[in-house]
């Protein structure tokens, strides 16, 4: 009997201690879909330098990054803007800095829109593209869901609420509201600048219009000119130690600034 004891008690001990090694070996992210795309390329250059360890990047929005990583559903949670006054029983890291974008069809022949024009669109004031200068096209509201940090900031930057938004379509992560965007030629949306010129430079058909007289690009972000800018966090609860301790660092390292600039972000 005591040496069938001690046999369950060995066994107990090494099963114990392998479940420790793989939850160490183990990361799990998730939350904005900005940041999600370059947080998996970055997983997949920090994997290849630590065999053995296992990173899952999931998307949701910024809204379950934060939930995520305070409830302890994620080890780091992604959020694509600054933490609220409210929020600050979490810590940010920064990776990258990105704007928010007005997106339109590359047929469109509209090039730029007043902020009042925009509000007014966005409200239901003007519906048509002829009003504006534009085709003799019906518009196309395309707002994005709630819980999306690029809601969030639209909304502030306009001082709008989201029950006044007057919109024919809603959508999620970014690449959502490019496909509808440039799928259809009537269509207006707002998306990370980082991913929109990223899908511009593919041949993606849609184009960034300038925001407040600044160009909606990475360099106008770049140089802090552009306006409705924002940053790119990793975010945990606690103080980070082991792996979270180890991937923040690489995050936030020159080792990783080509895949910032890859993702058309901007390196902090």
């Amino acid at each position: 009997m005591r040496v069938l004891l001690k046999t369950l008690l060995l066994s107990f001990t090494l099963t114990a201690a392998l479940l420790s090694q793989a939850a160490d070996n183990r990361l799990t992210l998730t939350g904005s879909s900005t940041v999600a795309p370059l947080a998996s390329e970055i997983a997949k250059r920090f994997e290849s330098k630590h065999p053995g360890v296992r990173i899952d990047v999931q998307m949701g929005g910024s809204s379950r990054g934060i939930n995520d990583a305070r409830m302890g559903l994620a080890d780091i949670g992604m959020v694509s803007r600054a933490l609220k006054p409210t929020e600050q029983d979490l810590s940010a890291f920064l990776i990258a800095m990105d704007g928010i974008g007005l997106i339109l069809h590359k047929s469109n022949a509209v090039n730029t829109l007043s902020n009042t024009q925009i509000i007014d669109i966005y409200i239901g004031k003007i519906t048509h593209w002829k009003q504006v200068g534009g085709p003799d096209l019906p518009i196309t509201v395309v707002n994005k869901a709630e819980g999306r940090s690029t809601l969030e900031l639209f909304l502030h930057y306009f001082a709008l609420k989201n029950s006044q938004i007057k919109a024919h379509v809603v959508v999620g992560d970014n690449q959502q509201g490019i496909k509808t965007v440039s799928g259809n030629p009537g269509a207006i949306g707002y998306v990370s600048i980082g991913t929109a010129e990223y899908e511009e430079d593919r041949g993606t058909p849609i184009k960034l219009l300038p925001m407040a007289g600044q160009p909606a690009t990475v360099e106008a972000v770049a140089k802090g000119g552009y306006p409705l800018s924002r940053p790119l966090n990793l975010v945990i609860k606690k103080t980070r130690s082991g792996l979270v301790k180890d991937f923040i660092a690489f995050a936030q390292s020159a080792e990783v600034k080509n895949l910032v600039e890859a993702q058309f972000f901007v390196a902090p």
